[in-house]
C-alpha cells in the first residue's frame, strides 16, 4: 500500500494500467487497493498545483503564525479545528519552537487577508498573538520546482 501511496503523492493522474504495471498487480487489484485507501482516510484527495502567478489570477497568500492558549482538556484540537472551519484557511499546522499554529490562507488581495486576521483570526479568544507573512513570490512548492519552464528534452537536427 505505502508504495501505490508514494506514486499518487507524485503524480495522482497516472492511468490506472500503468499503476499496475508500476506494482507488479492487476488494474483490478490496484482499484480495490486505492478505493479502500481512500475508505481509511489515507487518500485525502486528488490536487492539482497551478502557477497561479503565471496563470494571471489575482491571489495572495499569506503564512500566518499564531501563539495559543490551548485549552485544558483538549489541547490545541479545538482552536485548530475553529480556525481550519474557516473557508480562507488552506492548512493548520500544530508547530514546535516559537509559535504553536501555522495557518496558509489565499485571497484575492492583501487587504482581503489582513482584514480576515484582524476580524475573525485575532478576536478568537485563545489566539494570543499573530504574525503574517505574505508569500511574495513562489520557487518551489510541494517538490515541484516553479522558477524555470520545463524544457523539451527532444534533440532537433537542422539540416
Amino acid at each position: 500500500m505505502e508504495e501505490l501511496l508514494k506514486v499518487l503523492e507524485n503524480n495522482a493522474r497516472l492511468p490506472l494500467e500503468d499503476l499496475a504495471a508500476m506494482l507488479g498487480k492487476t488494474p483490478a487489484e490496484v482499484s480495490g487497493m486505492m478505493d479502500k485507501a481512500r475508505a481509511d482516510g489515507l487518500i485525502k484527495g486528488y490536487k492539482t498545483l497551478i502557477d497561479w502567478e503565471k496563470a494571471g489570477a489575482e491571489r495572495v497568500e499569506a503564512v500566518i503564525e499564531l501563539r495559543v492558549s490551548p485549552k485544558k482538556s483538549r489541547g490545541f484540537d479545538e482552536i485548530a479545528s475553529t480556525i481550519a472551519s474557516f473557508d480562507e484557511v488552506e492548512s493548520v499546522l500544530l508547530m514546535s519552537g516559537g509559535y504553536d499554529l501555522q495557518v496558509i490562507i489565499k485571497g484575492k488581495t492583501f487587504q482581503e487577508i489582513a482584514l480576515f486576521v484582524a476580524k475573525r483570526l485575532s478576536p478568537l479568544d485563545d489566539v494570543l498573538s499573530t504574525t503574517t507573512h505574505f508569500v511574495l513570490h513562489t520557487y518551489k512548492k510541494e517538490g515541484r520546482d516553479y522558477t524555470a519552464d520545463e524544457t523539451d528534452e527532444r534533440e532537433c537536427t537542422v539540416l
